[in-house]
């Protein structure tokens, strides 16, 4: 199976979603130790060879690259700003983000649309993937908690690792990729 007939299908399949409010969906999210708490469906995805997931609950839809306004002034791993639909989503390059070597973008490189969480509000953006792989059913087993890398700030933004298929993926918390202070940027950029 193609990689855009997985994204179809999963696009299809959470376009008849589940009623759920957002106090709900974010109080499946908040940060914990428990392994039994991280079990659960992940929308899998590689940068370079790496393996990440993100709670899909999380995840809206995935789109293919499309034009982006840059905006001045950002960070540089704030690629800009896209029209979903009239609706003005702010993109974020997690290459750029997690300090990976930019690459040329290729026909598997796509956009995530996520919504996170800022205070109580919730903000749609981008991010931007080197390709999606698939639909990951990772049970409590397979959740093992986040090593210790000396560094507090990427420990943040990891749930914990999975153990899916022989390989180790990076659970990530969509809340936390960015800081508090990047997070408000980009939530004021999704208002504007």
């Amino acid at each position: 199976m193609s990689n855009k007939d997985m994204i179809t299908q999963w696009v299809c399949h959470t376009s008849k979603g589940t009623n759920m409010t957002s106090n709900e969906s974010t109080a499946l999210l908040e940060p914990t130790t428990d392994r039994a708490d991280l079990a659960g469906k992940y929308m899998g995805f590689k940068l370079d060879e790496e393996n990440f997931g993100l709670v899909i609950l999380k995840v809206q839809e995935i789109i293919g690259l499309m034009t982006i306004t840059a905006v001045p002034r950002t960070p540089e791993f704030v690629r800009g700003v896209i029209n979903l639909r009239g609706k003005v989503i702010p993109v974020v390059d997690l290459r750029l983000k997690f300090g990976l070597t930019p690459k040329e973008n290729t026909e598997l490189t796509c956009i995530m649309v996520v919504q996170v969480t800022i205070g109580e509000s919730l903000v749609t953006m981008g991010l931007i993937v080197d390709q999606v792989s698939e639909v990951m059913d990772i049970s409590a087993d397979q959740v093992e908690p986040t090593p210790s890398f000396g560094d507090v700030e990427a420990e943040k933004f990891l749930l914990g690792m999975g153990k899916f298929q022989d390989n180790v993926v990076m659970l990530l918390d969509a809340d936390r990729i960015l800081s508090d202070g990047e997070m408000t940027m980009v939530g004021a950029m999704s208002e504007e």
